[in-house]
């Protein structure tokens, strides 16, 4: 039975999935602005079946979530925010259905967007990662950074389903976010780069349960990060930087290279 077959629900909850998952309107790839719908608790409302052709908003939505699904292999490739249903999100639709044990046909229907919202939480975030988990160590929240706090929360949302991608591959293995969003303040405190990703809300530095920093850095270079520091640290920085060009960081950096 194909997923155009299939009727249900699609609302899962972080009971279900963090124990054992709301979200905002998708925004377009360059409106980078306030958006005041960010944490919005209820299950993202899929209208249609989507596949390789498509174009709108719900695709948007669509590449944020299997936006960790971008390549099989180290690649520096990732999957544009841009509303266009192309070979690329349909590469990593399909990833995304294999590991979740779904046909891995391409076609997102029914199944596929219950097992999408069953990565969702009530609050915004996503059934493995907390808000706070983010927050900046210096108790100024998502405030306090190169834009506004609502802009610092959408840029985590995206960001952790990419972390979402990097937990599944990793076996479900705990993540530990060292460092998420810093205020400008907190940033130069612990002598962050003055540019550092870490002020926008798109980098985060990470520890995974049972795994060595390289072989954390080997998964994320699957994940669709623009940005990879070291992995000689006892931590993996991840970022983004590439999608969010007017931040002032459009190149890659991974910086022990293709491992």
């Amino acid at each position: 039975m194909n997923e155009s077959q299939v009727q249900g629900g699609s609302v899962g909850r972080r009971a279900l999935l963090r124990g054992a998952a709301g979200v905002t309107a998708a925004l377009g790839a360059a409106a980078f602005v306030d958006l005041g719908s960010a944490g919005r608790a209820s299950a993202y409302g899929w209208t249609r079946t989507l596949q390789q052709g498509a174009s709108g908003s719900d695709v948007v939505e669509l590449q944020i979530r299997v936006g960790g699904w971008a390549a099989s292999s180290a690649q520096k490739t990732y999957i544009a925010w841009d509303g266009a249903f192309g070979p690329g999100t349909d590469g990593a639709v399909r990833r995304f259905q294999s590991a979740y044990g779904l046909t891995a046909d391409g076609v997102v229907g029914p199944q596929t967007q219950s097992v999408l919202n069953g990565l969702e939480s009530g609050d915004g975030s996503t059934a493995h990662f907390d808000w706070s988990e983010f927050q900046s160590k210096d108790g100024s929240g998502f405030s306090g950074g190169k834009v506004s706090a609502t802009q610092v929360k959408e840029n985590i949302r995206r960001l952790m389903y990419k972390l979402e991608a990097l937990r599944k591959k990793a076996g479900d293995a705990a993540v530990t976010i060292n460092s998420g969003f810093r205020s400008v303040a907190h940033n130069a405190s612990v002598g962050g780069a003055s540019n550092s990703m870490h002020v926008y809300g798109v980098a985060a530095d990470v520890v995974v349960s049972g795994h060595t920093t390289l072989q954390v850095y080997k998964i994320a270079e699957t994940c669709g990060f623009s940005g990879l520091e070291a992995y000689t640290h006892s931590w993996q920085h991840v970022d983004s930087r590439v999608q969010y060009p007017s931040y002032g960081s459009g190149s890659w950096w991974w910086e022990s290279g293709v491992v």
